[in-house]
């Protein structure tokens, strides 16, 4: 399938699982772009376009996802901690010699920001969209939608079955500019089976809510540490709309990293990208430049 600008050339990492796509185009300072879920590299494909004159852009589908080979549940684990492995081991194979700007979004900045506080010296700037890299916020509670897609066996049937989470996604995260046919279906191509959605659910089953939840440690660990990136250029680019990530992630956010440039958007949705893109993409162009 032809995905609506998106002609960049695809790149191959192995992994015990499988192969994890990734693109690598441009030359210059290395920008990396984590996505998250029901998300791939696709969310970063205008944003690709205009740094890549001026910067080498490096954008994994992590496994399971997008063009990335789609491991069964007896072959991966689909740990956040096995997340953050991927990407280190990625970066490492890369043998990049100097740092690198981290764009992330959803679970791409939990990753993301596991991977900068156990290797800082890596870590030029920071740019945060829509995400969290810390335990939900005591004020937040659990969204309806998260908490249906978790239920044993009703949640399997909707996320794996009836792909009730990626197309619910590309209705509900843009809010200000309805999202074009051919760009949804863009986003949902990866995940056309049962088979093909199993990361789609289990990203959602992996949100550790408490203390014993299998990646809780993964999460606190890497929110104690952030402080160690208080130093970093940071710009939070945030769609007021998110029902997910909401003010209470975004006040988590400026709490922690008060020197940060925020630019909110009050009539956009989780898809901060789709939804604000002239506006946005100059404000990251620039603050990487």
């Amino acid at each position: 399938m032809r995905f609506p600008d998106y002609p960049f050339l695809s790149h191959f990492f192995d992994r015990p699982a499988g192969k994890l796509h990734y693109l690598d185009q441009g030359e210059g300072p290395p920008v990396v772009m984590l996505h998250g879920n029901p998300n791939w590299s696709f969310y970063y494909r205008r944003l690709m376009a205009r740094l890549m004159p001026t910067h080498r852009c490096l954008v994994p589908d992590h496994l399971g996802c997008g063009l990335s080979d789609k491991p069964g549940l007896k072959d991966y684990p689909f740990t956040l901690a096995e997340r953050v492995k991927d990407i280190n081991d990625w970066l490492d194979f890369l043998k990049l010699d100097r740092p690198v700007s981290l764009v992330m979004h959803d679970w791409g900045g939990m990753i993301g920001c596991a991977v900068a506080v156990a290797r800082p010296e890596m870590i030029d700037r920071l740019v945060v969209l829509n995400t969290g890299a810390f335990p939900l916020p005591k004020s937040k509670p659990v969204p309806w939608q998260l908490r249906l897609a978790r239920t044993p066996v009703l949640g399997s049937i909707l996320v794996k079955g009836f792909g009730a989470f990626s197309e619910g996604a590309v209705r509900s995260c843009v809010t200000r500019t309805k999202m074009r046919p051919e760009v949804a279906r863009a986003y949902c191509a990866p995940y056309d089976s049962w088979a093909n959605r199993v990361a789609v659910h289990e990203f959602v089953r992996d949100i550790p809510l408490k203390p014993g939840d299998r990646s809780w440690e993964t999460v606190s660990g890497t929110a104690d540490r952030l402080e160690i990136l208080t130093d970093k250029p940071m710009l939070i680019g945030w769609g007021d709309q998110d029902f997910v990530f909401d003010h209470h992630f975004l006040a988590e956010w400026k709490g922690r990293f008060p020197k940060a440039r925020v630019l909110q958007y009050p009539e956009c949705g989780h898809y901060i990208l789709e939804d604000a893109p002239e506006e946005l993409l100059d404000e990251i162009c620039q603050f990487l430049t």
